[in-house]
């Protein structure tokens, strides 16, 4: 059987899928419990990251061609 992520809530009882799902019976499953509130230096962290990758990959950036590498990685397999 192929691993499949699906999301659920819990009741107080019963976890409940939130989408129909054909679970095998016995079907082996591991639970995760996400948070339920935004984890604030994670939240800083995604946006510090989102920032440097628009200033990387910005507009205003060259476009570097096979042409401009002075030594070409001979282990490199994409040649």
């Amino acid at each position: 059987m192929k691993t499949v992520i699906l999301s659920a809530t819990f009741d107080g009882q019963h976890i409940q899928l939130d989408e129909p799902y054909a679970l095998p019976l016995h079907a082996r499953l591991l639970v995760t419990l996400l948070p339920t509130e935004p984890d604030p230096e994670g939240e800083a962290f995604l946006r510090l990251a989102a920032q440097n990758l628009a200033r990387a990959y910005g507009a205003n950036e060259p476009d570097y061609t096979l042409a401009d590498l002075k030594e070409i990685n001979p282990l490199y397999e994409g040649k």
